[in-house]
């Protein structure tokens, strides 16, 4: 049987950074009522027979806080453009001229701030349990070394320590995200 691979916090710290780049991404796409060209990437555009994200057939830019142009770089996929924005079920109304889309972001209610507030929550707490998810394959890799003798007691609880410092300053960090997309959600 092969020795287990050396102990390497760096490995399990990129992991837990994926996770907060994941809720970054994740937290993009939650409309505030301020435009932002995030809100559009999940959106997914029929042209030529194939299904492409938007932001390979068109630009997108903010020109206003409550204002989003598409810039459709074929005239002919246009219609599929208005298309896939308006069923993507973000409550947006694209306006056709030409070949941009103006896309006015309407202000949100209270109601919908608060379900959006609710989004938010549940994005940071899958970031959680995926940083806890990664401290565990950690701790299991570390107790595995010390069954095998390639690390002494002392070494495993060491890293240990290392490991729940790491785990709690990216805890730390999506507690703040969640509180300051929160604010952001929040603010009329």
């Amino acid at each position: 049987m092969a020795a287990p691979a050396p102990f390497k916090l760096d490995d399990y710290k990129k992991r837990m950074d994926g996770a907060l780049t994941a809720l970054s991404h994740e937290f993009g796409g939650l409309r505030t009522g301020r435009a932002s060209p995030t809100i559009l990437d999940p959106i997914q555009v029929d042209a030529y027979g194939a299904v492409s994200p938007l932001n390979q057939v068109a630009g997108v830019t903010v020109p206003e806080p409550r204002m989003i142009l598409v810039q459709v770089w074929d005239r002919a996929i246009v219609a599929a453009v208005d298309k896939a924005i308006r069923a993507s079920n973000l409550g947006l109304n694209p306006i056709i001229d030409g070949q941009t889309l103006r896309i006015p972001i309407p202000p949100l209610t209270g109601e919908r701030r608060q379900e959006l507030a609710k989004v938010a929550n549940k994005y940071a707490e899958q970031a959680r349990v995926a940083v806890r998810n990664v401290r565990r394959d950690a701790m299991d890799h570390l107790k595995k070394l010390e069954k095998d003798h390639a690390i002494s007691e002392d070494e495993h609880k060491k890293h240990g320590v290392e490991v729940q410092k790491t785990t709690d300053d990216h805890i730390k960090k999506i507690d703040e995200a969640f509180r300051h997309k929160e604010e952001e959600i929040m603010q009329v």
